[in-house]
C-alpha cells in the first residue's frame, strides 16, 4: 500500500507541468532555495491511524502520528438536550525541532485528545502559578423598591335625559 502511494505522488508530480517563470530557478533571491527535504515517510493504516516525518537539510524535522479512539460525545437534540453517547476521534501527537534565525534549537512537542491541545517546549511561556484564593465579588443587600399603588375612582359617564320615543310608546 506504501508503495503504491508513494509511486502515485511521484507520477502526478512527473506529469505536473508549471510555467517557466515558476521555476524553483527564477527564485535565486529566495534565501530558503538551498533547503531541500532529506528524508520522509507517510504510513495510512486501514484502521483510520497514520504516520508521518520528514526532515529537511537545514535540520528541521517534523513528526506526527494520529490513532482513532473511542470517546464520550455529546449531541443536542431541538431543545438544547444533551445525549451522550461513544464516537471514534482522533488523537494527535507530534513533535518538530528547528532553529531560529537566532541560531536557539528549538523544539516542540504536542497531544492533542479529548482534554484539548497541549503543547510543550521550553521556548513557551509558563502561565504563573498562583496559591491564593480568587476574589468574590461583595454582596449587596438591599429592598427592592415597590411600585406605589394608586386608589383613584374611575370616571364615569354623565347622566343624561332620556325619554322613550318610536312606535308603541
Amino acid at each position: 500500500m506504501k508503495l503504491f502511494v508513494i509511486a502515485a505522488v511521484l507520477a502526478v508530480a512527473a506529469a505536473t507541468s508549471y510555467p517557466s517563470n515558476y521555476a524553483p530557478s527564477s527564485y535565486k533571491d529566495n534565501k530558503y532555495a538551498g533547503i531541500t527535504i532529506v528524508s520522509q515517510s507517510d504510513e495510512r493504516n486501514l484502521d483510520g491511524s497514520s504516520k508521518w516525518s520528514y526532515a529537511g537539510s537545514d535540520y528541521t524535522t517534523r513528526e506526527e502520528s494520529q490513532v482513532q479512539k473511542k470517546m464520550q460525545g455529546a449531541s443536542y437534540d431541538s431543545y438544547g438536550k444533551a445525549t451522550y453517547e461513544d464516537v471514534m476521534g482522533n488523537t494527535n501527537k507530534g513533535s518538530s525541532y528547528w532553529v531560529s534565525p537566532e541560531g536557539e534549537k528549538i523544539t516542540l512537542t504536542w497531544s492533542a485528545d479529548e482534554a484539548g491541545f497541549q503543547p510543550k517546549g521550553d521556548h513557551l511561556p509558563i502561565a504563573p502559578v498562583h496559591e491564593y484564593e480568587l476574589p468574590v465579588a461583595p454582596v449587596h443587600e438591599y429592598e427592592l423598591p415597590v411600585a406605589p399603588v394608586h386608589v383613584y375612582e374611575l370616571p364615569v359617564a354623565p347622566a343624561l335625559p332620556y325619554t322613550r320615543t318610536g312606535a308603541g310608546y
